[in-house]
């Protein structure tokens, strides 16, 4: 089971997260909280494994409940879920340690999807996050393939195209005919291959070399 926090200020909002979350007979709801403070409180008596954070809240904010959870020891995964796109917002919440970002008219499918996904360590963006990231970064390097590329099988490099598009796990698997485990080996070995943090790391490169 995946152990799920659920951090908003408005009542109704939480109560449509858990029902969508709890569809997924994988995904366990342990606890709500209405502001940073609180989540902070919550995390630690609940120990979820994904922390679901708004970010403009009354009091501490998304940001910087995330930002003080990443100091913790064995911290668990926080994925951002609001309704602002603002780059500042995005930055500050990479910067803080955010897991993932996602805006709230995210499918519920995709939600799941995405809870699933940073349980299990990877990076999840919404593709007009991740657009608007790849836009800011996409002039300060020139377009040319980085050396290490050139260790990339071709079948590796449809696949970089692909997370550099936004393309989650699931949706390079249905596109390139493959099942859902060997997507993630590739995602896994071209991670290796090119000494990438994660999905977002290798996204930026995919966008500097001009193949996404």
């Amino acid at each position: 089971m995946i152990r799920v926090l659920l951090t908003d200020d408005q009542h109704l909002v939480r109560a449509g997260l858990r029902a969508l979350l709890e569809n997924d007979p994988e995904i366990e709801v342990v606890g709500e909280a209405e502001d940073g403070q609180a989540a902070l409180e919550a995390a630690r008596s609940s120990d979820p494994d994904v922390v679901l954070m708004d970010i403009r809240m009354p009091g501490m904010d998304g940001v910087e409940a995330t930002r003080r959870i990443n100091e913790w020891h064995h911290p668990p995964q926080v994925l951002i879920l609001t309704t602002f796109d603002d780059d500042d917002e995005v930055t500050r919440a990479i910067h803080a340690g955010a897991a993932g970002y996602l805006l709230k008219d995210t499918p519920g499918a995709r939600l799941r999807e995405a809870v699933h996904a940073v349980a299990a360590g990877d990076t999840q963006l919404s593709p007009r996050i991740m657009r608007k990231l790849m836009d800011r970064v996409a002039d300060d390097a020139p377009r040319e393939l980085p050396p290490d590329f050139s260790e990339l099988t071709e079948r590796e490099l449809e696949v970089l195209t692909a997370i550099g598009q936004g393309r989650t796990n699931a949706e390079i698997a249905v596109e390139m005919y493959l099942s859902p485990a060997t997507a993630r080996t590739y995602v896994s070995r071209i991670l290796a291959k090119l000494g990438a943090r994660d999905r977002t790391e290798l996204a930026i490169m995919a966008h500097r070399a001009g193949i996404a």
